[in-house]
């Protein structure tokens, strides 16, 4: 058998030669036979390569840089090695030199993820010599040895840098956290409820300050949990990098330490006491809301664990509360609200943008997304996802990438329906539930940093849509409630959810999808009357169906009302005493829409448009 590679029978290909000794016996000399074409490599390292056709919308290692001799509009994308780059979909023109300098310390911060990367740099060292220091100076522990039939809960270091209002490194922070979720219930906490601020607080708060022009500042409480005492008898192995004498000796803790179940709720009970002391009431909506009223004067506090917002109308009481509260507690003044919770924070005279920017490149960067082909809408429109399909081999990773989505609706209602779909599925995640949530990755890189603006001119007047798909879940014919709240232009409220009962009607779905805005206008109410905001007038409920609005106006009962009668009389109720009053709109022009269905190009950019978002980013 010859050893010369195969090739196909091909035009271009010379003929065989001829027996040399045929054309001496019976033709005249011809001319010599052309050369053979060169024969194709075998070695895979010579071959020519041509990456996947498939591959083109990803990041991968078969990329092509231009070279040298191509022209320097093109060098441009030298360094980004693919075709969708990042730089494309996100710009900073539209900040002044200050903010932009402070999103760049903030988007260039790298937090070391355990203790043996921060244990090998000298300034995350004196992190923790601090930290250690400021633990044994406060008395949170003693070293004893372990009675018998102890256990002691372990911890950790977690790491964080926290940023001036100007974007400087204000510190390095290294924060021990003791590993609450192997304690015992009823031997090491008892109760462990503490209240966390509403997000639909936040936003109130932030439409609420950028419509009256009111200064929005931030502080943060330094060991805010060890202000709290702790009552139980608690273990816990001594932390790295801690010096002691004795190899079997472990820290009993006296002070609510970060991550114990009832530290929260100690250190809640202590900052509370401590602000109602000096004449502030606490608000019966959002028990994190704290307010203080004097002749003229207002001031708005809002707490989320240990970090503080403050605003008001009087800039010099403000002031004051700030200097009382640095004789009670170790305080940090971050100065102007800028960055909070992961949420970016932009203010001019037009109004309050925020976004989570940083937060959307860090899950495309850490889900290798950055490259990505974007697209223009996060579901298809007909997707019907159910439990049907492969198992995925790492369900956590799902479960983390959905998590991780859920939070960034805090400023993305736009993503809100296709991240409610997804969340169903996280006891058994499928390949169709994952390539669902990574093509919202590729609608999150086309605008990673839209999010939500509150106008400075705004009328404050509450208005809500509320829509509902009958039997849209596939697999259980529940219907799906969608509602939205607007705060003026603000829009400062909204959910996706299926709802707990078969409906048997259109207009059955559309009630109980009216009675759950109905119940967020309440509240509402109730919280801006506590932010000095009460609303005279009826809100306004749009709805698209005019059984449903015919039913709440009429008190009208029959075979097709009779087991949702509860629900008819709350809505009536409300009518009545001038809390909410009903108003159709066409279905054209029902923004609940977005948050009952997967809709598609055209509608999906219309209603995005009516939820008021803004990307400052754009590049456009």
């Amino acid at each position: 058998m010859s050893s010369t590679p195969f090739a196909p029978p091909s035009a271009d290909l010379p003929l065989p030669a001829p027996d040399p000794l045929a054309i001496q016996s019976s033709h005249p000399p011809t001319a010599p036979p052309s050369p053979a074409p060169p024969v194709p490599p075998t070695r895979q390292s010579e071959r020519h390569k041509v990456p996947n056709v498939h591959l083109q919308d990803y990041v991968c290692s078969q990329v092509t840089l231009p070279n040298d001799a191509q022209s320097e509009s093109s060098s441009s994308h030298r360094t980004s090695g693919t075709r969708y780059p990042l730089s494309n979909f996100i710009s900073y023109h539209r900040y002044t030199p200050a903010h932009l300098a402070f999103i760049t310390h903030i988007s260039h911060s790298v937090e070391p993820r355990s203790f043996s990367e921060a244990n090998s740099d000298p300034t995350w060292q004196q992190a923790m010599r601090s930290e250690l220091q400021a633990l044994e100076s406060n008395h949170t522990w003693t070293l004893t040895p372990l009675p018998p039939g102890k256990h002691p809960i372990g911890c950790r270091w977690v790491y964080k840098i926290k940023h001036h209002s100007d974007g400087s490194i204000e510190r390095y922070k290294a924060r021990l956290v003791a590993k609450g979720y192997t304690q015992t219930e009823g031997v090491d906490f008892h109760d462990t409820f503490s209240p966390t601020a509403k997000m639909v607080t936040v936003r109130s708060l932030l439409a609420l300050a950028a419509a009256s022009s009111w200064p929005l500042h931030q502080l943060d409480v330094h060991n805010a949990f060890l202000h709290g005492d702790l009552h139980e008898e608690i273990y816990m192995t001594p932390p790295p990098g801690l010096q002691r004498q004795g190899e079997n000796l472990v820290c009993r803790l006296h002070k609510s330490l970060y991550g114990l179940k009832q530290a929260s709720r100690q250190w809640f009970a202590k900052f509370s006491e401590a602000i109602q002391a000096v004449g502030f009431t606490q608000s019966k909506a959002d028990y994190s809301l704290f307010t203080c009223k004097r002749g003229k004067s207002f001031i708005a506090l809002l707490i989320y664990v240990d970090d503080i917002l403050i605003t008001g109308n009087n800039l010099g009481a403000i002031n004051s509360l700030k200097r009382f509260l640095h004789t009670r507690f170790r305080i940090k003044d971050l100065g102007d609200l800028k960055f909070f919770l992961g949420i970016e924070v932009s203010r001019s005279k037009k109004g309050i943008s925020i976004s989570q920017r940083k937060y959307t490149i860090d899950i495309l960067k850490d889900s290798g997304f950055l490259g990505v082909r974007p697209v223009l809408f996060p579901m298809e429109q007909n997707l019907k996802l159910s439990d049907t399909g492969e198992l995925l081999k790492d369900p956590a990773k799902y479960r983390r990438l959905v998590g991780r989505l859920i939070y960034l609706t805090i400023t993305r209602p736009d993503i809100t329906y296709a991240v409610h779909v997804l969340s169903r599925f996280m006891h058994e995640p499928r390949k169709p539930h994952m390539e669902a949530a990574l093509r919202i990755l590729k609608y999150l890189k086309n605008t990673p940093g839209q999010g939500l603006f509150f106008p400075a001119q705004n009328d404050l007047k509450l208005r809500a849509y509320c829509d509902s798909d009958w039997g849209g879940c596939p697999t259980t014919r529940r219907s799906i409630t969608g509602y939205c709240v607007f705060l003026g232009n603000s829009l400062i409220s909204w959910r996706s959810k299926r709802q707990k009962t078969v409906s048997l009607s259109s207009a059955e779905a559309e009630y109980r999808a009216m009675t759950g805005a109905c119940c967020e206008l309440i509240w509402l109410r109730s919280l801006l009357r506590d932010l000095q905001l009460p609303h005279r007038k009826a809100a306004i409920l749009h709805c698209d169906n005019q059984a449903v609005l015919h039913i709440a106006a009429n008190p009208v009962f029959h075979e097709r009302t009779r087991h949702i009668e509860m629900d008819c009389h709350f809505i009536r109720d409300k009518i009545q005493d001038g809390s909410v009053t009903t108003k159709h709109v066409a279905s054209s022009q029902q923004i609940a829409d977005i948050f009952t269905k997967a809709l598609g190009k055209d509608d999906f950019a219309r209603m995005s448009r009516k939820l008021e978002v803004l990307d400052i980013h754009s590049p456009t």
